[in-house]
């Protein structure tokens, strides 16, 4: 790796060209990535690609006139110092809120290294050019917010949150709330009858332990197995069944870790605090992402939970 203090204007050009096909490529990306579910974005990061393109063209142009034909593959990688991008445009489905904030860093990045480029050079028509990239760098988020008027219009920007809020609803939502409702009732009956029927906390917290994290793994297995996500839009298979798998342990090991406490008295109230506390959470979880009323949910998660744990009760104290 070189110091950027190092190159030479020759290296410094080749660097500036690098960056702008890096960059054309990764909006390139970004449109191909958003194009099924957000098209009207889609177009507004194939306008920013243009311009890149653009970019690109003038940058060796310059360098033709001034070195040559061949032009060396220095990369932002081969530089110590440079920020690294992170590869957000190779993660699928592309986040929408994500890739725009992506793409106004980068037009920081690039505008820093011209400034720091056009100090460095002696040559006035390089300099002249740099300071020219510097301008329309500096403006390219105003052109971006110019072409989000043209482009994305109130109707367009409000159907793209809403599907922007069903994909984060079908990839995460959904399969967090599955697992977190059979981890929190499917548990309850284990974890109860073992600590009636023992009336120890310590054997009531270690059936809790075995049951939250056997249907973790099921469910997260179950989960990524249903489906791979390519038809119905529900995301990375192994995603979804990781999400599903966490939250159900999480629901179990919520009314577990009370059992902690010596005191059984104690600890079997805490619990029971839990239980509905996870009830609760559940109940605003449908009503906020499933668009379930509040009374509806509150009574089927709630029947639910209680036939659970009265079952639970029931075997363990006969």
């Amino acid at each position: 790796m070189k110091k950027f203090q190092e190159l030479s204007e020759r290296e410094v050009l080749a660097l500036a060209i690098s960056l702008e096909e890096e960059d054309e490529r990764v909006y390139s990306d970004f449109a191909e990535g958003l194009r099924q579910d957000y098209p009207a974005s889609a177009a507004m990061f194939e306008a920013m690609r243009e311009e890149e393109s653009g970019h690109r063209r003038r940058l060796i142009e310059t360098y033709r006139q001034k070195f040559g034909e061949h032009i060396p593959l220095i990369r932002r990688q081969d530089v110590r110092g440079f920020v690294e991008r992170p590869a957000l445009w190779l993660i699928r489905p592309l986040r929408i809120d994500a890739v725009r904030k992506e793409a106004s860093t980068m037009e920081v990045e690039t505008r820093r290294f011209y400034e720091k480029a056009a100090a460095r050079t002696q040559d006035a028509s390089i300099r002249q050019l740099l300071d020219d990239l510097i301008n329309e760098e500096r403006e390219h988020e105003e052109r971006a917010q110019e072409l989000d008027k043209e482009k994305l219009p109130a109707n367009v920007k409000a159907d793209e949150e809403r599907a922007q809020r069903r994909l984060f609803v079908l990839q995460i939502v959904q399969p967090g709330l599955t697992g977190l409702m059979d981890g929190s009732v499917s548990t309850l009956a284990p974890v109860f009858a073992a600590a009636f029927a023992t009336t120890n906390s310590w054997d009531a917290f270690r059936v809790g332990l075995a049951a939250s994290a056997g249907a973790g793994i099921s469910m997260g297995f179950a989960e990524a197995l249903s489906d791979d996500g390519s038809l119905t839009g529900r995301g990375h298979p192994w995603v979804r069944g990781l999400i599903c798998g966490a939250m159900t342990a999480l629901g179990g090991i919520g009314h577990t870790l009370p059992f902690l406490l010596h005191d059984f008295r104690a600890a079997l109230w805490a619990a029971g605090a839990v239980v509905i506390a996870e009830l609760g959470v559940i109940t605003w979880v449908r009503h906020r992402y499933m668009d379930s009323p509040w009374v509806s949910a509150a009574l089927q998660i709630g029947l639910g939970g209680v036939l659970v744990f009265i079952t639970g009760v029931l075997i363990g104290s006969s």
